[in-house]
C-alpha cells in the first residue's frame, strides 16, 4: 500500500507543476531606477528559484527604447545572461495596437500586421547588431485573441505573415494568446496547433489573473491544447476596473496540470522575489504595465 501511495505521489507531482522555469519580464520605463545591484539579485534568485529562460515583453515600446544598446535594460539583461539565464527577447510594440485592431476590418488588419511585423525585423535587425546579447529566440509583443482572430480568414492570413517573419529570423519566433470564449475550445486548440507547426512557439495565457472566463471555462481551453502549446501560469489578480489602466496584486502560483506543455510564469514583477520591480514602481506612481 505505502508503494502505492508513494507511486500515486509521484505520478500527481509529474502532472500538477508549479515552477518558475521561463518567466515573462514587462520593462517600465520607471524600472530604470533599480540599481544594477537590486538587478543583480533579482536575476540571481530566479536562478535560484529554477529559471532557466526570461522572456523580455519588449525592447522598443513606440518611440521608447529602454536606453537602447547602452541603457539599462540591456545592463540588466546583460547581468542576466550573465546567472545562466538564456534570453527570448521581445521586438517592437505599438502602444496603438489594441485601438488599432478595434478599428480595422480584415484588409486593414492584414495591411497594419504587415506593417508592425516590418517594424519588429527592423529591431531584431538591430537587437543583433547594436544590443549583442545572446539570444535563444524572438518574442512578438503583439498579442493574439479570439476575438479578432474570430474569422478564419484572417487567422489564415495571420500564419502566412508569422511563418513568413518566423523565416527571416535566426532564433525561434514566439507569441502569445489569450481567450474572451468567442472561439470553441477544440478549434482554438487547432488554430494555436497550426501556428505551432508553421514553427511558432505558441503561449496560451491561462486567464486567471485577469478573470475574463471562468475557472471551467479557462480549463476547457486548456484541455484543448496541443502538446506544443505553452501555458503561462498568471501570477497576479487584475484589481483595475475594465477601461481603467491596469493595476494588479500578486497571487500565489498555484500547481495546475500541464501534463504534456511547457509551461511559463506571468511575471517577474510578481513574484516574490521580483517585489523591489513592483515596490518601486509604486514609489514612482505607475501602472502595472502599460498594457496587457
Amino acid at each position: 500500500m505505502k508503494r502505492f501511495l508513494l507511486l500515486a505521489c509521484l505520478l500527481l507531482t509529474n502532472t500538477l507543476v508549479a515552477a518558475d522555469e521561463r518567466i515573462f519580464y514587462q520593462p517600465l520605463n520607471v524600472d530604470a531606477s533599480l540599481s544594477p545591484a537590486q538587478w543583480q539579485r533579482v536575476w540571481q534568485d530566479s536562478a535560484k528559484q529554477g529559471a532557466h529562460t526570461v522572456i523580455v515583453q519588449w525592447t522598443a515600446y513606440g518611440d521608447a527604447d529602454f536606453g537602447g544598446p547602452g541603457g539599462w535594460l540591456a545592463n540588466s539583461l546583460k547581468q542576466a545572461q550573465a546567472q545562466g539565464l538564456k534570453l527570448v527577447l521581445g521586438l517592437r510594440m505599438d502602444p496603438a495596437y489594441y485601438q488599432r485592431i478595434n478599428e480595422l476590418d480584415s484588409a486593414g488588419l492584414a495591411t497594419y500586421w504587415q506593417a508592425q511585423l516590418g517594424q519588429s525585423l527592423t529591431q531584431q535587425q538591430k537587437l543583433r547588431k547594436d544590443w549583442k546579447l545572446p539570444v535563444s529566440g524572438w518574442y512578438l509583443p503583439m498579442e493574439l485573441d479570439d476575438l479578432h482572430f474570430l474569422a478564419p480568414d484572417r487567422r489564415q492570413t495571420l500564419q502566412r505573415q508569422l511563418k513568413d517573419l518566423a523565416g527571416k529570423l535566426d532564433a525561434p519566433l514566439h507569441v502569445s494568446v489569450f481567450n474572451v470564449g468567442k472561439l470553441a475550445p477544440q478549434v482554438n486548440g487547432q488554430w494555436l496547433g497550426e501556428l505551432a507547426n508553421a514553427g511558432i512557439q505558441v503561449w496560451w495565457q491561462d486567464g486567471a489573473g485577469t478573470g475574463r472566463l471562468s475557472s471551467v471555462v479557462r480549463n476547457g481551453y486548456a484541455s484543448a491544447l496541443p502538446c506544443s502549446v505553452g501555458i503561462v501560469q498568471e501570477a497576479f489578480r487584475q484589481v483595475s476596473a475594465e477601461g481603467q489602466p491596469f493595476k494588479a496584486e500578486p497571487v500565489p502560483l498555484q500547481a495546475v496540470p500541464t501534463a504534456c506543455h511547457p509551461t511559463a510564469v506571468f511575471s517577474l514583477r510578481y513574484r516574490p522575489w521580483g517585489k523591489v520591480i513592483l515596490d518601486n514602481q509604486h514609489k514612482n506612481k505607475a501602472s502595472d504595465v502599460q498594457n496587457h
